[in-house]
């Protein structure tokens, strides 16, 4: 909002013209920054509890760089979904400030999986994680809460492993705790058996499988937590880029089933954590 917008705003709330909650509900709809190339919408914190997400696929290092650089100016949390190397390199330097690597490799490491963690809170500055390919950055004065609320990321194979962390790494920014769950494709379905009551303690669980996507109604029928079906693009041929798998989580005859995008791991994050916190 521009200042002098704003000034007059409170101009109006100070000679009574207006109510201080009239006022507060034209903050939630009117502003928006034009850099030419971007209408960046500086007041969804305020309306949503959050900020705006850059999505990176399509735009320049400079355009996400300016981007982030506004909403850092406003948001405590800024976050780039599908991010490149030379995307990060462009948003430190326009924010002045290194750029930190970010470590996510939980799903990798097998005392990590099941075990329960608050995940990745960087304290400030920007940090980019190389396998979920996100960009991330927190004000240095930026609240960090203890985690509540659990998501369980359920993981069918190692190759759809980018996409789950993709969705781990978004819920646990958000403030959730995190169990992963890797390589429990229906392929060998005893390896899913087998962690079935840590996954029922989960507030909601995300499903993530390529090839035919069966994971998800398979665990959709033995939780009773929402379950967030996220494709991926892995799988042979036929797979059709992830579209096997998209359709065959659409049509799950398992209840409390909903489904995201192909290759969405950030969308299934951010909505097990809004899940899980209860927001």
């Amino acid at each position: 909002m521009e200042e002098e917008r704003l000034r007059q705003l409170l101009k109006d709330v100070a000679d009574g013209r207006i109510t201080p909650q009239e006022a507060a509900e034209r903050l939630k709809t009117l502003p928006y920054n034009d850099l030419g190339f971007a209408n960046v919408d500086t007041h969804r914190q305020l309306r949503q509890g959050r900020a705006e997400v850059v999505f990176g696929i399509g735009k320049t290092p400079e355009q996400v760089a300016g981007i982030m650089k506004r909403l850092s100016e406003t948001a405590p949390l800024v976050i780039a979904t599908k991010a490149t190397e030379a995307h990060a390199a462009a948003a430190g330097a326009a924010c002045g400030t290194e750029v930190r690597r970010g470590e996510v490799a939980a799903f990798l490491s097998a005392e990590a999986v099941g075990a329960i963690d608050t995940g990745e809170r960087p304290t400030g500055g920007l940090t980019y994680y190389e396998v979920p390919r996100m960009l991330v950055w927190r004000a240095e004065n930026a609240a960090v809460r203890d985690g509540k609320g659990l998501v369980a990321v359920v993981c069918a194979g190692t190759a759809d492993i980018p996409i789950a962390e993709e969705a781990a790494l978004t819920a646990a920014l958000y403030n959730c705790r995190i169990s992963r769950f890797t390589d429990v494709g229906v392929a060998g379905i005893h390896r899913l058996l087998d962690r079935v009551e840590e996954i029922r303690k989960a507030d909601a669980v995300v499903a993530v499988a390529g090839m035919e996507g069966a994971l998800a109604s398979v665990v959709g029928g033995l939780v009773a937590a929402p379950v967030i079906a996220v494709p991926t693009s892995i799988g042979y041929g036929a797979s059709l880029g992830g579209l096997a798998a998209l359709f065959a989580m659409l049509n799950s005859c398992s209840l409390g089933v909903s489904v995201m995008n192909i290759d969405n791991g950030f969308g299934a994050g951010y909505l097990a954590s809004l899940i899980a916190l209860k927001e």
